[in-house]
Protein backbone atom coordinates (compact mmCIF):
# COMPACT_ATOMS: atom_id res chain seq x y z
CA UNK A 1 0.00 0.00 0.00
CA UNK A 2 2.66 2.35 1.19
CA UNK A 3 4.45 1.18 -1.91
CA UNK A 4 1.93 2.65 -4.46
CA UNK A 5 0.90 5.69 -2.63
CA UNK A 6 4.70 7.07 -2.90
CA UNK A 7 4.29 6.12 -6.73
CA UNK A 8 0.99 7.77 -7.12
CA UNK A 9 2.52 11.00 -5.73
CA UNK A 10 5.65 10.67 -7.93
CA UNK A 11 3.22 10.43 -10.42
CA UNK A 12 1.08 13.44 -9.44
CA UNK A 13 4.65 15.45 -9.12
CA UNK A 14 5.81 14.79 -12.49
CA UNK A 15 2.44 15.15 -14.19
CA UNK A 16 2.34 18.90 -12.45
CA UNK A 17 5.99 19.36 -13.34
CA UNK A 18 6.37 18.54 -16.77
CA UNK A 19 2.66 20.13 -17.62
CA UNK A 20 -0.88 18.16 -17.75
CA UNK A 21 -1.55 20.20 -21.17
CA UNK A 22 1.54 18.74 -22.81
CA UNK A 23 1.38 15.23 -22.20
CA UNK A 24 -2.73 15.32 -22.53
CA UNK A 25 -1.53 16.79 -26.08
CA UNK A 26 1.05 13.72 -26.55
CA UNK A 27 -1.55 11.23 -25.39
CA UNK A 28 -4.32 12.69 -28.23
CA UNK A 29 -1.42 11.99 -31.02
CA UNK A 30 -1.35 8.36 -29.95
CA UNK A 31 -5.18 8.05 -31.71
CA UNK A 32 -6.28 4.58 -33.19
CA UNK A 33 -2.59 3.62 -32.92
CA UNK A 34 -3.59 2.55 -29.37
CA UNK A 35 -5.45 -0.54 -31.21
CA UNK A 36 -2.08 -1.79 -32.83
CA UNK A 37 -0.19 -1.03 -28.80
CA UNK A 38 -2.73 -3.45 -27.57
CA UNK A 39 -1.96 -5.97 -30.27
CA UNK A 40 1.79 -6.02 -29.97
CA UNK A 41 1.15 -6.32 -26.03
CA UNK A 42 -1.04 -9.24 -27.02
CA UNK A 43 1.71 -10.95 -29.52
CA UNK A 44 4.14 -10.69 -26.20
CA UNK A 45 1.98 -12.48 -24.02
CA UNK A 46 1.57 -15.41 -27.11
CA UNK A 47 5.39 -15.75 -27.09
CA UNK A 48 5.60 -16.53 -23.56
CA UNK A 49 3.39 -18.86 -23.45
CA UNK A 50 4.90 -20.21 -26.23
CA UNK A 51 8.12 -20.49 -24.59
CA UNK A 52 6.09 -21.92 -21.93
CA UNK A 53 4.14 -24.34 -23.63
CA UNK A 54 7.49 -25.15 -25.30
CA UNK A 55 9.06 -26.32 -22.16
CA UNK A 56 6.62 -28.73 -20.70
CA UNK A 57 7.89 -32.62 -20.95
CA UNK A 58 6.59 -35.07 -23.02
CA UNK A 59 4.25 -37.09 -22.90
CA UNK A 60 2.24 -33.50 -21.39
CA UNK A 61 0.95 -30.85 -23.62
CA UNK A 62 -0.33 -27.34 -23.37
CA UNK A 63 -1.85 -25.67 -25.19
CA UNK A 64 -1.25 -22.49 -26.60
CA UNK A 65 -4.64 -21.17 -25.83
CA UNK A 66 -4.37 -22.26 -22.35
CA UNK A 67 -0.83 -20.69 -21.54
CA UNK A 68 -1.72 -17.76 -23.14
CA UNK A 69 -5.00 -17.41 -20.50
CA UNK A 70 -2.69 -17.95 -17.90
CA UNK A 71 -0.05 -15.54 -18.79
CA UNK A 72 -2.39 -12.81 -19.01
CA UNK A 73 -3.89 -13.50 -15.79
CA UNK A 74 -0.57 -13.74 -14.32
CA UNK A 75 0.43 -10.46 -15.55
CA UNK A 76 -2.82 -9.01 -14.24
CA UNK A 77 -2.83 -10.06 -10.57
CA UNK A 78 0.83 -9.39 -10.70
CA UNK A 79 0.54 -5.54 -12.05
CA UNK A 80 -2.33 -4.66 -9.84
CA UNK A 81 -0.83 -6.07 -6.45
CA UNK A 82 2.35 -4.86 -4.53
CA UNK A 83 3.02 -8.48 -4.38
CA UNK A 84 4.25 -9.22 -7.89
CA UNK A 85 5.86 -11.72 -9.37
CA UNK A 86 5.00 -13.73 -5.95
CA UNK A 87 1.94 -13.82 -6.84
CA UNK A 88 1.85 -13.67 -10.40
CA UNK A 89 3.63 -16.77 -11.33
CA UNK A 90 1.96 -19.28 -8.98
CA UNK A 91 -1.29 -18.03 -10.98
CA UNK A 92 -0.21 -19.25 -14.15
CA UNK A 93 -0.05 -22.73 -12.76
CA UNK A 94 -3.70 -21.78 -11.25
CA UNK A 95 -4.91 -21.29 -14.34
CA UNK A 96 -4.34 -24.26 -15.80
CA UNK A 97 -5.40 -26.95 -13.48
CA UNK A 98 -6.98 -29.69 -14.46
CA UNK A 99 -4.94 -29.83 -17.77
CA UNK A 100 -1.68 -30.13 -16.87
CA UNK A 101 -0.69 -31.76 -13.58
CA UNK A 102 1.25 -29.11 -11.43
CA UNK A 103 4.39 -30.66 -10.97
CA UNK A 104 4.72 -30.68 -14.24
CA UNK A 105 3.24 -26.98 -14.77
CA UNK A 106 5.52 -25.68 -12.49
CA UNK A 107 8.94 -27.39 -13.16
CA UNK A 108 7.99 -25.93 -16.96
CA UNK A 109 7.56 -22.36 -15.68
CA UNK A 110 10.52 -22.31 -13.72
CA UNK A 111 12.60 -23.54 -16.68
CA UNK A 112 10.81 -20.90 -18.82
CA UNK A 113 11.29 -18.26 -16.53
CA UNK A 114 14.89 -18.88 -15.98
CA UNK A 115 15.43 -18.38 -19.77
CA UNK A 116 13.32 -15.60 -19.54
CA UNK A 117 15.36 -14.12 -16.81
CA UNK A 118 19.03 -14.55 -18.60
CA UNK A 119 17.39 -12.45 -21.80
CA UNK A 120 15.89 -9.65 -20.04
CA UNK A 121 19.53 -10.06 -18.23
CA UNK A 122 21.03 -9.30 -21.35
CA UNK A 123 19.08 -7.21 -23.06
CA UNK A 124 19.61 -4.90 -20.14
CA UNK A 125 23.21 -5.09 -20.77
CA UNK A 126 22.88 -4.32 -24.24
CA UNK A 127 20.62 -1.26 -23.79
CA UNK A 128 23.71 0.02 -20.89
CA UNK A 129 26.06 -0.35 -23.55
CA UNK A 130 23.84 0.96 -26.47
CA UNK A 131 23.37 4.11 -23.91
CA UNK A 132 27.42 4.52 -22.97
CA UNK A 133 28.16 4.78 -26.58
CA UNK A 134 25.64 6.93 -28.09
CA UNK A 135 24.84 9.46 -25.47
CA UNK A 136 27.39 11.80 -23.27
CA UNK A 137 25.99 10.37 -20.21
CA UNK A 138 26.32 12.31 -16.63
CA UNK A 139 29.16 10.56 -14.43
CA UNK A 140 26.83 9.18 -11.46
CA UNK A 141 24.52 7.68 -14.40
CA UNK A 142 28.01 6.43 -16.24
CA UNK A 143 29.01 4.56 -13.17
CA UNK A 144 25.83 2.98 -12.59
CA UNK A 145 25.36 1.95 -16.33
CA UNK A 146 28.63 -0.01 -15.43
CA UNK A 147 28.37 -1.10 -12.67
CA UNK A 148 25.12 -2.95 -14.27
CA UNK A 149 26.54 -3.72 -16.41
CA UNK A 150 29.26 -5.48 -14.51
CA UNK A 151 26.13 -6.97 -12.49
CA UNK A 152 24.66 -8.61 -15.19
CA UNK A 153 28.29 -10.35 -16.43
CA UNK A 154 28.42 -11.70 -12.99
CA UNK A 155 24.75 -13.19 -13.26
CA UNK A 156 26.13 -15.35 -16.25
CA UNK A 157 28.83 -16.26 -14.80
CA UNK A 158 27.14 -17.83 -11.64
CA UNK A 159 24.07 -19.19 -14.18
CA UNK A 160 27.37 -21.13 -15.84
CA UNK A 161 28.52 -22.03 -12.80
CA UNK A 162 25.44 -23.19 -11.52
CA UNK A 163 24.75 -25.59 -14.66
CA UNK A 164 27.82 -27.27 -14.19
CA UNK A 165 28.20 -27.72 -10.81
CA UNK A 166 24.44 -28.28 -10.46
CA UNK A 167 24.20 -27.26 -6.60
CA UNK A 168 21.31 -27.88 -4.25
CA UNK A 169 20.66 -24.54 -4.04
CA UNK A 170 16.74 -23.83 -2.95
CA UNK A 171 17.01 -27.09 -1.01
CA UNK A 172 20.06 -27.26 0.45
CA UNK A 173 19.07 -24.04 2.44
CA UNK A 174 15.49 -25.08 3.58
CA UNK A 175 16.47 -26.49 6.74
CA UNK A 176 18.18 -23.29 7.91
CA UNK A 177 14.83 -21.69 7.35
CA UNK A 178 13.38 -24.78 9.68
CA UNK A 179 12.24 -26.74 6.69
CA UNK A 180 13.40 -30.59 7.67
CA UNK A 181 12.56 -34.04 6.69
CA UNK A 182 10.28 -36.39 8.01
CA UNK A 183 6.80 -34.35 7.68
CA UNK A 184 5.27 -36.18 4.07
CA UNK A 185 6.58 -38.46 1.42
CA UNK A 186 8.43 -37.40 -0.30
CA UNK A 187 9.81 -34.63 1.68
CA UNK A 188 9.43 -31.46 0.39
CA UNK A 189 13.45 -30.96 -0.06
CA UNK A 190 13.16 -34.17 -2.14
CA UNK A 191 10.96 -32.27 -4.47
CA UNK A 192 12.37 -29.69 -4.19
CA UNK A 193 15.85 -31.33 -5.23
CA UNK A 194 13.79 -32.88 -7.79
CA UNK A 195 13.04 -29.90 -9.31
CA UNK A 196 16.22 -28.26 -9.27
CA UNK A 197 17.71 -31.26 -11.27
CA UNK A 198 14.95 -31.03 -14.06
CA UNK A 199 15.95 -27.30 -14.21
CA UNK A 200 19.65 -28.04 -14.61
CA UNK A 201 19.27 -30.59 -16.85
CA UNK A 202 17.03 -29.48 -19.31
CA UNK A 203 19.67 -28.46 -21.26
CA UNK A 204 20.92 -31.81 -21.66
CA UNK A 205 17.73 -33.04 -22.47
CA UNK A 206 15.77 -30.98 -24.90
CA UNK A 207 18.80 -29.34 -26.92
CA UNK A 208 16.51 -28.74 -30.05
CA UNK A 209 13.94 -26.78 -28.24
CA UNK A 210 17.01 -24.27 -26.67
CA UNK A 211 16.72 -22.66 -29.94
CA UNK A 212 13.07 -22.00 -30.34
CA UNK A 213 12.66 -21.17 -26.35
CA UNK A 214 16.02 -18.15 -26.90
CA UNK A 215 13.92 -17.04 -30.20
CA UNK A 216 10.82 -16.87 -28.92
CA UNK A 217 12.05 -14.59 -25.59
CA UNK A 218 13.63 -12.38 -27.84
CA UNK A 219 10.60 -11.85 -29.59
CA UNK A 220 9.35 -10.86 -26.97
CA UNK A 221 11.95 -7.66 -26.09
CA UNK A 222 11.49 -6.98 -30.03
CA UNK A 223 8.09 -6.68 -30.03
CA UNK A 224 8.80 -4.42 -27.00
CA UNK A 225 11.18 -2.22 -28.95
CA UNK A 226 8.46 -2.14 -31.73
CA UNK A 227 5.93 -1.12 -29.41
CA UNK A 228 8.44 1.94 -28.11
CA UNK A 229 9.19 2.39 -31.50
CA UNK A 230 5.74 3.06 -32.43
CA UNK A 231 4.61 4.74 -29.20
CA UNK A 232 7.54 7.23 -29.89
CA UNK A 233 6.53 7.93 -33.41
CA UNK A 234 2.76 8.69 -32.66
CA UNK A 235 4.25 11.17 -29.76
CA UNK A 236 6.97 12.82 -31.46
CA UNK A 237 5.47 13.01 -35.38
CA UNK A 238 8.51 11.69 -36.65
CA UNK A 239 10.64 8.04 -36.58
CA UNK A 240 13.30 8.23 -33.94
CA UNK A 241 16.21 5.76 -34.66
CA UNK A 242 15.44 2.64 -33.64
CA UNK A 243 18.58 2.57 -31.33
CA UNK A 244 16.76 5.03 -29.31
CA UNK A 245 13.56 2.92 -28.72
CA UNK A 246 16.07 0.15 -28.04
CA UNK A 247 17.46 1.97 -25.70
CA UNK A 248 14.20 3.30 -24.28
CA UNK A 249 12.44 -0.26 -23.88
CA UNK A 250 15.90 -1.43 -22.31
CA UNK A 251 15.47 1.30 -19.30
CA UNK A 252 11.62 0.31 -19.42
CA UNK A 253 12.71 -3.19 -18.44
CA UNK A 254 15.37 -2.48 -15.78
CA UNK A 255 12.46 -0.28 -14.47
CA UNK A 256 10.03 -3.28 -14.34
CA UNK A 257 12.36 -5.65 -12.77
CA UNK A 258 13.51 -3.32 -9.65
CA UNK A 259 9.85 -2.04 -9.23
CA UNK A 260 8.02 -4.78 -9.87
CA UNK A 261 6.56 -4.19 -6.24
CA UNK A 262 5.10 -1.54 -7.16
CA UNK A 263 1.64 -1.85 -8.71
CA UNK A 264 1.65 -0.90 -12.65
CA UNK A 265 4.64 0.94 -12.01
CA UNK A 266 3.17 4.22 -11.14
CA UNK A 267 5.94 7.13 -11.08
CA UNK A 268 9.14 5.15 -11.18
CA UNK A 269 7.81 4.28 -14.80
CA UNK A 270 7.10 7.45 -15.64
CA UNK A 271 10.16 9.29 -13.78
CA UNK A 272 12.10 6.46 -16.01
CA UNK A 273 10.75 7.14 -18.69
CA UNK A 274 11.29 11.13 -18.74
CA UNK A 275 14.76 10.34 -18.18
CA UNK A 276 15.97 8.04 -20.83
CA UNK A 277 14.05 10.44 -23.39
CA UNK A 278 15.69 13.60 -22.05
CA UNK A 279 18.90 12.33 -22.20
CA UNK A 280 18.29 11.38 -25.89
CA UNK A 281 16.68 14.41 -26.85
CA UNK A 282 13.16 14.14 -26.99
CA UNK A 283 12.05 15.86 -23.98
CA UNK A 284 10.55 14.57 -20.51
CA UNK A 285 7.69 14.95 -21.46
CA UNK A 286 7.75 12.17 -24.34
CA UNK A 287 8.79 9.71 -21.82
CA UNK A 288 6.56 10.53 -19.29
CA UNK A 289 3.18 10.31 -22.01
CA UNK A 290 4.98 7.01 -23.58
CA UNK A 291 4.46 5.61 -19.77
CA UNK A 292 1.02 6.24 -19.47
CA UNK A 293 0.70 5.06 -22.52
CA UNK A 294 1.77 1.99 -21.90
CA UNK A 295 0.01 1.95 -18.47
CA UNK A 296 -3.01 2.42 -20.25
CA UNK A 297 -2.32 -1.09 -22.67
CA UNK A 298 -1.65 -2.53 -19.69
CA UNK A 299 -4.68 -1.77 -17.82
CA UNK A 300 -6.65 -2.77 -20.77
CA UNK A 301 -4.88 -6.43 -20.91
CA UNK A 302 -5.08 -6.56 -17.02
CA UNK A 303 -8.78 -6.29 -17.09
CA UNK A 304 -9.22 -8.85 -19.38
CA UNK A 305 -6.80 -10.91 -17.27
CA UNK A 306 -8.66 -10.02 -13.90
CA UNK A 307 -12.08 -11.28 -15.75
CA UNK A 308 -11.09 -14.14 -16.73
CA UNK A 309 -9.45 -14.60 -13.07
CA UNK A 310 -13.17 -13.76 -11.99
CA UNK A 311 -14.32 -16.46 -13.70
CA UNK A 312 -12.22 -19.00 -12.50
CA UNK A 313 -12.77 -18.12 -8.94
CA UNK A 314 -9.00 -17.38 -7.96
CA UNK A 315 -8.28 -14.41 -6.06
CA UNK A 316 -4.61 -13.81 -4.61
CA UNK A 317 -5.96 -15.61 -1.17
CA UNK A 318 -6.51 -18.85 -3.03
CA UNK A 319 -3.39 -18.68 -5.14
CA UNK A 320 -1.21 -18.13 -2.09
CA UNK A 321 -2.86 -20.70 -0.40
CA UNK A 322 -2.72 -23.05 -3.57
CA UNK A 323 1.30 -22.03 -4.18
CA UNK A 324 2.28 -23.60 -0.71
CA UNK A 325 -0.27 -26.72 -1.18
CA UNK A 326 1.68 -26.85 -4.92
CA UNK A 327 5.17 -27.57 -3.03
CA UNK A 328 3.83 -31.15 -2.39
CA UNK A 329 3.43 -32.23 -6.26
CA UNK A 330 4.10 -35.59 -6.86
CA UNK A 331 8.44 -35.71 -7.30
CA UNK A 332 9.62 -37.69 -9.99
CA UNK A 333 11.86 -37.55 -13.09
CA UNK A 334 9.64 -35.89 -16.32
CA UNK A 335 9.00 -38.17 -19.27
CA UNK A 336 12.12 -39.27 -21.31
CA UNK A 337 14.98 -39.28 -18.59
Amino acid sequence: MLTAIAGVALFAWLVWRVGPAEILAGFQKIGWGFAAILIIGGLRFAARAAAWSLTVERPHRLRLGDAFTAVVCGDAIGNVTPLGPIVGEPAKVACVRGRLPLGVALTALAIENVIYTLTVAAMIAAGAIALLFSVELPAQLRDVSEVAIAGILALFSVAAWLSWRRPAVISGWLPAFGQHEGSGSPSRIERLQSLEQEMYTFAARRRGALLPLAALELGFHALGVAEKHLTLTLILGYQPPLLASFIVETADRLVTVAFKFVPFQVGVGEFGGGLITQLLGFGTASGVTLQIVRKARMAVWSLAGTALLVRQGLSARRIIEDANADINFPAGPPAGL
